[in-house]
Formats: structure tokens, sequence, C-alpha cells
């Protein structure tokens, strides 16, 4: 699901609210989330999951190319993990169930 979706969707479910108000509120949302985690903190959503920073330290790489050793800065990584009731929706609901797990595709 895009942005556009969800938006859709939102207004859908809620016929009083316009479009463009439920488009704003979407962006809104998401535009706290990410100036939250660009300040460093975490952002939580009970029962859906939680947003935080991880920073990766700057190392030397490698350039595939040429082979050549490059610097690699710091970088800062969003990460995401699910809620607990987020993870009991989706195993309940039996998303892929239909395709092997890693664990089932490696034993052949």
């Amino acid at each position: 699901m895009i942005k556009s979706e969800l938006v859709l969707k939102i207004a859908e479910q809620n016929p009083h609210l316009y479009q463009r108000d439920v488009e704003n509120i979407v962006n809104a949302i998401l535009d706290t989330i990410a100036d939250a985690l660009a300040r460093g903190d975490r952002v939580e959503l009970r029962g859906f999951g939680a947003f935080s920073v991880k920073r990766r330290e700057a190392r030397r790489g490698r350039n595939p190319r040429t082979g050549a050793a490059v610097a690699v800065a710091e970088k800062a990584i969003p990460v995401f993990k699910t809620g607990k009731e987020m993870r009991l929706r989706l195993n309940a609901a039996g998303i892929g169930a239909d395709e092997p797990s890693r664990a089932e595709a490696a034993l052949g």
C-alpha cells in the first residue's frame, strides 16, 4: 500500500472528512515521526511498532569496480520493530503460509 492508497482508505472509512484533510493528517503524522527520528528520538505506537535510529560507525569500504579502499562515513539508519499485537495479527492471518520458510527452503 502506498501513501495515496492509505489516504483513500482512511477517507472511505471516514466520509465526514474531506480527502484533502485526511491527506494533511497523514502527512502531519509522517512528518512528525520523521522529525522525531531526525532528533534521535524513538517513536512508539502501541500495538503497531516502534521506530528508532541506529548508528553505523564510519568504516573502510571497497569500491567494487576498482577494488580501491574508500572511507565510508558514519550513517544513521531508521529501524522499525513490530509490536506484539501486530505480530500476533499477522501470524493469525496466515501471511506467507503458502510460502516455505527460510529454514524449510534451506533443507531442500
